[in-house]
């Protein structure tokens, strides 16, 4: 009698122990950005859209954005604004931001749009998010891509 009693005892714990684990794992991984398109306006400056990425298994809301652009080895400037933003868990969504291009920019983007060539990109800088029922935190967000011109769409990279 003791024995089974020990053995369901032993089952019993091991149950109540297996369905404490059971919950989900609330895990803050670093956002990553980047450029989904660019549009070139008739003023010269362009629309930049900013794809956003949480890579977390939490929502963040997106709070703050500075990130330095450049194209080529030329800086074009800085991609700023406060979107107050929600992406879910493991998904990404757009803002569009425009930008008034540094002039040397602007030379490089008109060289690669005549010549139809790939223009690389490099970002770099903060974005700050907010994870859910967390502390608003700074992430640091560097990448480095290519745009190439869109088919039928002037003045359009993706």
């Amino acid at each position: 009698m003791r024995f089974r009693l020990q053995y369901v005892l032993t089952t019993f714990l091991a149950l109540a122990l297996a369905s404490c684990g059971g919950g989900m794992v609330k895990r803050v991984s670093e956002p990553a950005a980047g450029i989904q398109q660019l549009t070139v306006g008739n003023d010269g400056n362009w629309e930049v859209e900013l794809r956003l990425r949480n890579y977390s298994s939490m929502p963040m809301r997106f709070d703050d954005i500075a990130l330095r652009m450049k194209v080529g080895d030329e800086a074009a400037g800085t991609l700023s604004a406060a979107p107050g933003l929600s992406i879910g868990p493991e998904s990404a969504d757009v803002v569009t931001l425009r930008l008034q291009p540094s002039s040397p920019a602007r030379i490089v983007m008109a060289d690669a749009l005549a010549g139809g060539r790939s223009l690389f990109y490099e970002l770099e800088g903060t974005v700050k998010a907010t994870p859910e029922e967390k502390k608003q935190r700074s992430f640091e967000v560097k990448s480095r891509n290519s745009l190439n011109q869109a088919p039928g769409l002037p003045g359009v990279l993706r």
